[in-house]
């Protein structure tokens, strides 16, 4: 277990989390329901909304199952955080722990019941289709570094898996057999 790695994810799982939760409180308690207010004119408006489902209101009326699926996910990385190694991965663990949490939290403890709650959305982009919020924020930026992660095959332990597809021909000729060949 690497302590740093391990850190890493419950530090980023915290300010993600705590972001989220502060950031929703904060547009429940100041901002007006369903309307627009232009922070950057059309570029960037706060439009508070609740979701009933998930991205782009995808699953509307099967909000318990998005509710098990985020605890679900929050339960895998808790069980492979451990054997992380790599400060590269733990930024990805951590991020979806952080952002799951914070979207869970909303659909376990707000309205209209347990389990079925709303999540809170406000952050809306000229031009993309949906409002979002920071858990959302999170977990996107977790997956590009997961994809980067993998695209470069990097594994949980930090060290680079080395791929016949990017070795050198003579790298190919003078490598030793492995037992899986």
């Amino acid at each position: 277990m690497s302590r740093r790695a391990l850190g890493l994810v419950a530090a980023l799982a915290l300010v993600a989390y705590g972001v989220d939760q502060l950031t929703k409180f904060l547009v429940t308690e100041n901002l007006p329901y369903n309307r627009a207010v232009p922070v950057l004119g059309e570029i960037l408006q706060l439009h508070y909304v609740r979701n009933p489902g998930a991205a782009f209101s995808i699953a509307t009326g099967y909000t318990w199952v998005l509710s098990a699926i985020a605890l679900a996910v929050i339960a895998v990385v808790i069980f492979f955080a451990p054997r992380i190694r790599s400060l590269a991965w733990a930024t990805v663990f951590g991020l979806v722990l952080g952002g799951a949490f914070g979207n869970v939290t909303d659909r376990l403890f707000r309205p209209p019941g347990f389990g079925v709650g709303h999540v809170i959305d406000f952050i809306q982009v000229i031009y993309f289709p949906a409002i979002f919020n920071v858990a959302d924020i999170a977990v996107v930026s977790a997956m590009g570094v997961f994809l980067l992660l993998s695209l470069r095959n990097v594994g949980l332990d930090g060290t680079r898996v080395k791929d016949d597809r990017y070795r050198t021909p003579e790298e190919l000729l003078t490598r030793k057999p492995s037992p899986e060949d």
